[in-house]
């Protein structure tokens, strides 16, 4: 990272703050990014191992949310919810076939509310959902009512599919555990392609209101990234998470997603710790197009007008509780992903919240930020005072589910995440149970739902999940081939 850059951002972030710039009469833009299946292994979240320096300069920049939850570990229908203000159960969205507007054609979207009031909204990537890596280059199941332009990269990751490595042939690359080492630069490859475009349409519109949302397809698999960032991951840093022993006996079956129902899906250690090196090499590609980004909104003078948010669809499990991979479940791992919210001249940014916030949150928070009334509809909560005292008491609580296809019988999972507890239950309790305690466990090993003395708890928290969440397989139609 050039540091000079970087401490000038600070110094200008400083000077805005101190001398209220943030207040212009412009207003303010919105650059929204999003990752794919980027879990908390980032360095400013703690990754010992992490190297991440423009992710980690935003979070000095910005209010970095330690504890913010996804509706849904799954790709299309999290973004459907995030961009809609919507749960899961409202737009009867689980599936990665389903549109959002099959249920609720008339939901204005996050970016179609700044539509229809006069920004101009662009979308560069992967913001809905596209299935990866054979949609890219398309629409995917993307929602034309939101943009007023959009550009699909392509790049050659997408041609060099025949040279990547696959511990699973007889799984898809896009859902087993693959990567390649590729050669050329950053800007041949889809993502390095997106950043390049996306500063491209900051310059051509930096004298207009804007809402740019711009989506990268990493880490998502398969892992693809030229082969410099493989050399940030020497193999000795590489290492399984801890695990209590027998960690999985008082975990339920139905706990563990059905893509990934064997520890480490049955390979050996030595090879999963090689997809493990490639994740981390994908984390830090995208962290450099992240860097190309904030270079060009300082570069262009956007910074004191230009909000940034910055988000994960859902989070991602390397190798947890004895080998969990991927996505689908309803661990902290899994339902928890990175937020971070720049906000000029805020008086939070720098710090880090620890409260309990949703994805829902971010549609009304953004709104709210630009002086636009969200619909009614949304079912999120504004975490601006948040912004301003990232340590305010809130009483935060998350709501994360998840549907599965089940051993012939369809199985839905929900979770209520609190500041101290994790309760879990799997068709309404049919299927499990499980209850953490993350004052004492923050590593969720100890499944205490079988004990007596807990059971007001879960009764209480039973109730909260059930009043907001459906614990029941829907009626819906889903297809159990696309969850």
């Amino acid at each position: 990272m050039n540091r000079p850059k970087q401490s000038l951002l600070l110094w200008s972030l400083s000077a805005l703050t101190s001398w209220g710039l943030a207040q212009s009469d412009k207003p303010l833009n919105v650059l929204f990014i999003a990752s794919d299946d980027l879990t908390q292994s980032i360095a400013c979240y703690g990754d010992p191992i992490a190297v991440t320096p423009n992710l980690d300069r935003l979070s000095d920049m910005s209010v970095r949310f330690d504890n913010a939850y996804c509706q849904i570990p799954l790709c299309n229908p999290t973004r459907a919810s995030l961009l809609t203000g919507l749960r899961p159960d409202t737009l009867k969205v689980y599936d990665l076939g389903r549109h959002f507007r099959d249920e609720v054609p008339d939901v204005v979207t996050l970016p179609q509310l700044f539509r229809n009031n006069g920004y101009k909204s662009m979308r560069v990537g992967k913001l809905y959902h596209y299935g990866v890596p054979v949609q890219i280059g398309t629409n995917g199941l993307d929602d034309p009512e939101s943009w007023d332009q959009v550009i699909n990269p392509k790049g050659r990751d997408t041609e060099e599919e025949h040279l990547i490595i696959n511990l699973e042939p007889h799984r898809p690359i896009s859902g087993a555990l693959s990567w390649l080492a590729a050669d050329g630069t950053d800007e041949e490859q889809t993502d390095g392609m997106i950043a390049t475009e996306a500063i491209q349409l900051l310059r051509e519109n930096k004298n207009r209101p804007f809402f740019l949302g711009v989506g990268f397809f990493r880490p998502h698999t398969p892992y693809v990234a030229p082969k410099k960032y493989w050399d940030l991951y020497p193999m000795d840093k590489i290492k399984m998470p801890y695990a209590r022993e027998n960690d999985r006996d008082d975990i339920p079956k139905s706990a563990f997603a059905h893509n990934n129902p064997v520890p480490n899906y049955g390979l050996p250690v030595e090879e999963i710790l090689r997809a493990k090196q490639a994740y981390y090499a994908n984390v830090s590609f995208v962290d450099a197009q992240v860097g190309r980004l904030l270079d060009a909104i300082e570069d262009l003078e956007l910074l004191n007008n230009t909000i940034i948010v910055f988000w994960s669809d859902h989070g991602y499990h390397l190798g947890e509780h004895q080998g969990i991979w991927q996505k689908r479940c309803l661990f902290e791992e899994s339902a928890s992903a990175p937020m971070m919210i720049f906000a000029p001249g805020r008086k939070g940014n720098g710090e880090a919240s620890q409260q309990i916030v949703e994805f829902v949150d971010l549609y009304p928070t953004v709104a709210s930020l630009c002086g636009l009334t969200p619909p009614t509809t949304v079912e999120g909560k504004s975490i601006v005072p948040l912004l301003d005292r990232p340590s305010k008491s809130w009483r935060g609580t998350a709501f994360t589910q998840v549907l599965r296809p089940g051993d012939g019988i369809p199985v839905m999972g929900a979770s209520i995440r609190t500041d101290r507890w994790r309760y879990t239950e799997w068709n309404e309790g049919e299927q499990g149970i499980e209850l953490y305690d993350h004052s004492n466990d923050p590593g969720e090993f100890d499944n205490l739902a079988s004990k007596p003395k807990f059971a007001g708890i879960i009764s209480d928290l039973r109730k909260k999940l059930r009043a907001n969440v459906s614990g029941k397989v829907p009626d819906s139609p889903f297809n159990p081939a696309m969850l």
